[in-house]
């Protein structure tokens, strides 16, 4: 069959995989992926042909898979999260025009926003966003534009890929851009190796996440001005009358 399954594998471990993301590697004949995320699942199908590239050669694994398919093969390009949340989704479903012949799939999973987010408590109860602090696709103005925007509206914010080697001051740099608008005691969080082997959270204030140093396996959560610290959880009340 030709075609193309986009596949969000959540966190990585089985247990937080959906049934469909499962059911469509099954089906494929061949994972494809980034090398990091196709050695979360190649265990569970020992049979399979796999095909990986390191990180920057997206474009290269999107056609492979989509030529792969058009010979013939069911191919199932995996990613970790979401597929569709800074994943490869996007990419092929951008790049199948020029392979009508494939069908493409793409397959949800659970983006670390979601799974960090169950480990902290409560704190997207609200309205909230997700901006990534990586400058390699997006220009750093834009960024800081957007952190700007989402404390003006007093969203609860997720961070994507924090901070790096190479930037290992953007964190602190949108912790300064966010204390413009929102107080240094606003409740924040972080994960780092969300549902894997090794898995850490602080919860901490704004003042304090400026000094924190945190990697691209850490996902950041900051709080809205109603967000709470209950029992060494964060929360962030919709609204709903509670009874003691």
């Amino acid at each position: 069959m030709n075609k193309v399954y986009v596949v969000g594998l959540g966190p990585g471990k089985k247990t937080f995989m959906t049934q469909q993301a499962l059911a469509a590697m099954e089906r494929a004949d061949v994972l494809c992926g980034y090398t990091v995320y196709v050695d979360l699942v190649k265990d569970l199908f020992p049979e399979k042909e796999c095909f990986v590239t390191p990180m920057t050669k997206e474009l290269e694994r999107c056609h492979w898979a989509l030529e792969t398919a058009s010979n013939g093969k069911t191919v199932a390009l995996v990613c970790s999260g979401d597929a569709g949340v800074y994943g490869m989704a996007g990419p092929v479903v951008q790049l199948a025009a020029q392979y009508p012949q494939v069908e493409v799939e793409v397959v949800p999973g659970v983006t670390s926003a979601l799974s960090g987010a169950a480990v902290l408590g409560a704190p997207l109860m609200h309205d909230f966003c997700v901006i990534s602090l990586s400058d390699l696709l997006t220009p750093w103005d834009r960024i800081e534009r957007r952190l700007a925007c989402a404390a003006e509206g007093d969203f609860v914010i997720c961070l994507y890929n924090p901070s790096s080697k190479k930037r290992s001051d953007y964190l602190r740099r949108a912790c300064e851009i966010l204390l413009q608008k929102k107080s240094a005691d606003t409740v924040c969080g972080w994960v780092r190796n969300i549902g894997r082997d090794g898995q850490e959270k602080r919860i901490l204030t704004l003042g304090q996440l400026q000094q924190e140093e945190v990697d691209m396996f850490t996902t950041v959560f900051v709080g809205a001005s109603t967000t709470q610290l209950v029992e060494n959880r964060m929360v962030t009340p919709r609204g709903y009358k509670t009874k003691p």
